[in-house]
C-alpha cells in the first residue's frame, strides 16, 4: 500500500512540476544583486514583472499568459525572470517583503506608474526596454522580442535621442515606441518635434500619430479631427475622428460639471445650450452620452435604461461591439424595466454578429432569460459555453448560469 501511495504522490508531483515547467520560470529566494550576477553569467536579459495585488490585468497575465508553453519557451531561453510586488498587504510573506526596498527603488528610478509594467535589462544590468499592460501570448512575446532587438529597445533609442539623434524617421519611431512604453510626456515631446517636420498631416503614419497624441482640445490633432473628420476617417476608418473629439469634449466640457457636487443635479438645458454653441455637430450625441454616464455614476438605474435606449436609437449604428455589450450587460444587471431589456436584446445580438465573442453571446442569453424566454436563453448560453470552451477559457460561470436557468432561478 505504501508503494502505491508513494507512486501516486510521485505521479501527482511529476504532473504538477511538468505543468509548471511549461510556462515562464520566475526566480525565487533571491535578490537583485544575485539576479544581476546570474544574468551576466548566463548572458541573458532580465525580465521584471512589476505588479500589484489589486491589479486585474496583472492577475490575468499570471493566470493565463505566463503559464503557456510558447511563452515559457521564449522567455526562459532569453531572460532571467522575476516578479516584484509594488504594493503591500497584511498577507505578504517573507520573500515579498525582502523585495520591498529594491522594488520601490526600481519603481521610482524607472517611473513605474501603471500596472503591469515590464522592465527589461540587458545581461550587464542596463535598462533597455519597457512595456505596459496585459496582452495575449503572441503580443506578449513580441514585447520580449523588441526588448532584445537594439532597433526597438525603448531606452536604447531614448539614449540615442539624448545624444543628439534627430532624424525624421527616427523621431517618428521613438515617439511611437515611447507611447507603447507609457512614457507619455516624453512621447508627446518627441511627437511634436516630428510633426514640426511634416507638411502633410493626412498620411496614414501622421494621422496614426495624431490619433495617439490628441488628448486635449489644445493638441494639434484636435482641430484636424474636429474640422476634417471625413478626411481623417477615409484613412483611419469610419468614426475614428468623431470618437476622439467626443471623448475630449466629455472630459473637458461635461464631466467637470456633472460631478461638481453630488447634491445638485446637472442643468441639462444649460449644458445642451453650451455644447450647441461650441460644438454644434457633436452636441446632441455628447449630451446623450453625458446622461448615460451620470445615471450610471450615481446608480440611478431608472434613468440609465431610458438614456441608453435613447442613445442607441439615435447612434446605435455607430456603436462598437464592446459598447453595445457593455450597455446591454448593465441593463441586464441593473434595470427592471422590461421595455429596456427588450430593447437591449436588439443591440446585444448585433454585438456578436461579426465576431462570435462568447462573452457577448452570454450577455444576450442572460437578457433573453430575464425577459422570460427561458428555452432560447438556455440555447444561447450553451452556445456561449461552447465558444468559450473552444477558446480555452474557463466556463465555470457559464455552467452556473445554465444550472440556474434550468431551475428557473435568477441569474442577476
Amino acid at each position: 500500500m505504501k508503494k502505491i501511495i508513494f507512486s501516486f504522490l510521485f505521479c501527482s508531483l511529476f504532473v504538477f512540476v511538468s505543468a509548471q515547467d511549461k510556462g515562464m520560470h520566475f526566480e525565487h529566494n533571491t535578490s537583485w544583486e544575485k539576479v544581476l550576477a546570474k544574468a551576466k553569467a548566463e548572458n541573458k536579459y532580465i525580465f521584471v514583472d512589476c505588479f500589484t495585488t489589486w491589479c486585474g490585468p496583472c492577475k490575468a497575465m499570471s493566470k493565463n499568459i505566463f503559464p503557456q508553453q510558447v511563452v515559457g519557451d521564449f522567455y526562459n531561453k532569453n531572460f532571467i525572470n522575476i516578479k516584484i510586488q509594488l504594493d503591500t498587504t497584511k498577507n505578504d510573506d517573507e520573500e515579498v517583503k525582502s523585495w520591498f526596498a529594491a522594488g520601490q527603488a526600481i519603481a521610482t528610478k524607472y517611473e513605474v506608474r501603471a500596472y503591469p509594467t515590464y522592465l527589461m535589462f540587458d545581461p550587464n544590468g542596463q535598462i533597455v526596454h519597457r512595456a505596459v499592460g496585459s496582452s495575449d501570448a503572441p503580443a506578449f512575446i513580441a514585447k520580449g522580442e523588441d526588448a532584445i532587438n537594439p532597433e526597438k529597445q525603448y531606452y536604447t533609442l531614448k539614449r540615442q535621442y539624448e545624444a543628439g539623434k534627430k532624424g525624421e524617421a527616427f523621431l517618428y519611431k521613438l515617439s511611437m515606441v515611447a507611447a507603447d512604453a507609457y512614457d507619455m510626456q516624453f512621447a508627446k515631446t518627441v511627437s511634436k518635434e516630428y510633426l514640426a517636420t511634416q507638411k502633410d498631416f493626412y498620411t496614414k503614419e501622421n494621422l496614426e500619430m495624431l490619433k495617439n497624441f490628441t488628448k486635449t482640445s489644445k493638441d494639434e490633432g484636435f482641430n484636424i479631427m474636429l474640422t476634417n473628420s471625413k478626411k481623417v476617417d477615409a484613412v483611419l476608418g469610419e468614426g475614428v475622428a468623431d470618437k476622439i473629439v467626443e471623448q475630449i469634449i466629455l472630459y473637458e466640457e461635461v464631466y467637470p460639471l456633472l460631478f461638481k457636487t453630488k447634491e445638485t443635479k446637472p442643468d441639462w438645458v444649460a449644458l445642451q445650450n453650451s455644447l450647441t454653441t461650441k460644438y454644434p455637430q457633436q452636441a446632441n450625441k455628447v449630451l446623450l452620452l453625458s446622461k448615460i454616464t451620470y445615471a450610471q455614476q450615481i446608480g440611478d438605474w431608472k434613468e440609465f435604461g431610458p438614456a441608453v435606449v435613447a442613445y442607441m436609437k439615435a447612434y446605435g449604428a455607430d456603436a462598437s461591439p464592446d459598447q453595445m455589450n457593455t450597455y446591454a450587460w448593465t441593463i441586464f444587471e441593473k434595470c427592471e424595466d422590461m421595455a429596456c431589456v427588450e430593447s437591449a436584446l436588439e443591440w446585444s445580438k448585433k454585438s456578436f454578429a461579426s465576431n462570435n465573442n462568447h462573452m457577448y453571446v452570454d450577455t444576450y442569453a442572460n437578457l433573453l432569460y430575464k425577459s422570460g424566454k427561458q428555452k432560447e436563453a438556455i440555447e444561447w448560453e450553451t452556445k456561449a459555453k461552447d465558444l468559450a470552451t473552444k477558446a480555452g477559457e474557463d466556463v465555470t460561470d457559464y455552467n452556473t448560469a445554465l444550472e440556474k436557468m434550468k431551475k428557473g432561478e435568477k441569474t442577476w
